[in-house]
């Protein structure tokens, strides 16, 4: 597992499992993961999108990021290959967690998270977790067409296509944040470490956790 290297507050807790930990979709991965959580993670039905679910308030679970401000309550996604983004205020009150693959990243998940947090941008801390990385994630027009305004992200890789630096984009979306942390993994060249979508074409998925102690 990865903990976080960032300067949250001793009471926010927050863990990313890796290949070694196990497939997170798999029940018996799952049961492992209840032993280091407090609570029941609140799994999502994710949808890559940018619809934040509020886990103090909201039935549903369908969406790309949770917000929670209650003690024990765990925030969770899912990622193989997409950003996962966890987020805390710097007075301790507030935890997030997003997921972000290019279309939840270019809809907006991130600001959605942050709008959903209500803490002034300024005294909020993200960490960027596992994502493939920039020198491997190979993306069509159609991909560089939804960044309008971040083009320097993107790398030329061969006629119509390109080099996506995910990390890069978020970073910028993220501006104005007290600090941004993480990032430098890549899931695809990380083999032994990481699941990746594109790599194995499998369901295997790790999963970022944040909550309040």
């Amino acid at each position: 597992m990865i903990t976080p290297d960032w300067a949250a507050p001793p009471r926010v807790h927050a863990l990313v499992t890796t290949r070694e930990f196990g497939d997170l979709k798999l029940e018996e991965v799952k049961r492992k993961l209840r032993a280091l959580v407090p609570a029941e993670p609140s799994w999502l039905n994710q949808v890559h999108g940018r619809s934040v679910v509020n886990l103090d308030a909201d039935r549903r679970r369908e969406g790309d990021a949770a917000v929670t401000r209650k003690t024990a309550s765990v925030c969770a996604v899912y990622s193989a290959d997409c950003l996962p983004v966890l987020f805390a205020d710097d007075a301790g009150t507030t935890v997030a967690a997003a997921h972000a693959g290019w279309r939840g990243l270019s809809s907006g998940v991130l600001e959605a998270t942050i709008e959903a947090m209500d803490v002034p941008r300024h005294r909020l801390m993200a960490w960027l977790g596992p994502a493939i990385g920039p020198r491997v994630y190979e993306v069509g027009e159609d991909v560089r067409a939804a960044f309008r305004g971040y083009e320097s992200a993107f790398t030329p890789a061969r006629p119509g296509h390109w080099l996506l630096d995910l990390y890069a984009v978020a970073r910028a979306k993220l501006s104005g944040l007290k600090e941004v942390s993480g990032g430098g993994f890549c899931t695809y060249t990380e083999a032994g470490r990481f699941f990746s979508y594109r790599r194995e074409r499998g369901n295997q998925r790790l999963g970022a956790f944040i909550w309040l102690a």
